[in-house]
């Protein structure tokens, strides 16, 4: 047989056809759904649980420019329009003056929207390059002038609520950095007074997995601005903490969601500390207990062993 006719024919190539290219369209709109649905009910749950929103509340939704602050805004301003109360957003942005920073990409997306904004120009950047000496991380001190500022602009603006576009990734990893490095079983809450005791401070993404935000961000093509202050130090103990979490998330699938559902589940007469539990005074009672020491009973724990920490951390 010659060259020629070995080559495949025009005919033979297999090409998608109008429906298979049809259905592929169906099924990625299906999935699209999916996760609207999924995040609009997961968000819509944490302020159920933790009454986050209330009727008449001024709700001030910080927006850095990144994927998690867009997706909280976009979500909740689907459920404003379903919500049975009343309630205002008000987008906040904090310009921190960092060399590059496209100024005018937040204001034309807000503009879009028609959600009222407010834009809040600080030169924080020159103040944290002054103060913190190259190759040390900056995150500290950027967070508490922000902080700082924020708190006044919602004072300026009657704001309520103040909503943060930390998720479910950012609470488990701040949970095993206090571990970690700090010395405490203490994560990031979902509903907090801050500070300075004037603002109460909600995070509804708290149910929310990292991946689909990302997911949400690309499907909605947001106008995502880099963080050029802090994003390029690669040394972070954040950023340690979340590959850990992510190998092993790889190594056993559904780990992640068994460690956040743990963060539900404390019992403190199984812990250490005396100031939430009264192991001083603790009596014979005779009367049987569920919460009682079954440290020998067998657990459907995995058997093959834990990443190494060194490898995963250090």
């Amino acid at each position: 047989m010659s060259d020629e006719q070995e080559q495949t024919s025009p005919q033979q190539i297999d090409r998608p056809t109008p429906k298979t290219e049809r259905d592929a369209a169906q099924r990625g709109a299906y999935e699209i759904r999916k996760l609207e649905k999924r995040l609009c009910r997961q968000v819509g749950q944490a302020i159920i649980d933790f009454n986050m929103i209330e009727a008449g509340d001024r709700v001030m939704v910080c927006i850095s420019g990144g994927k998690d602050s867009y997706g909280l805004l976009d979500i909740l301003l689907k459920l404003q329009a379903r919500a049975p109360i009343q309630f205002e957003l008000i987008a906040v942005n904090l310009d921190q003056k960092q060399p590059g920073f496209p100024a005018h990409i937040l204001p034309d997306y807000l503009k879009q929207l028609g959600v009222p904004f407010h834009i809040e120009t600080q030169d924080t950047y020159s103040i944290v390059k002054k103060v913190i000496t190259e190759g040390k991380t900056m995150c500290s001190l950027c967070s508490r002038l922000r902080r700082g500022i924020l708190y006044r602009v919602a004072d300026e603006l009657k704001i309520s609520k103040i909503a943060l576009g930390h998720h479910r990734d950012d609470m488990l990893q701040t949970f095993f950095l206090n571990m970690f490095f700090g010395g405490k079983l203490k994560g990031m809450p979902p509903k907090l007074v801050s500070d300075d005791g004037g603002h109460i401070v909600i995070r509804p993404l708290a149910n929310v997995a990292e991946k689909d935000l990302s997911l949400w961000a690309a499907q909605r093509a947001f106008p995502i601005i880099p963080c050029s202050l802090c994003g390029s130090q690669e040394n972070l103990q954040r950023q340690q903490i979340g590959h850990m979490l992510r190998e092993w998330e790889k190594t056993y699938p559904g780990r992640t969601e068994t460690m956040f559902t743990a963060l539900h589940n404390l019992v403190p007469s199984h812990l250490m500390d005396a100031k939430l539990h009264n192991f001083k005074d603790i009596k014979i009672t005779g009367v049987a207990n569920e919460d009682g020491d079954k440290v020998f009973d067998a657990q459907a724990l995995p058997l093959a062993p834990l990443p190494s920490l060194r490898a995963l951390v250090l």
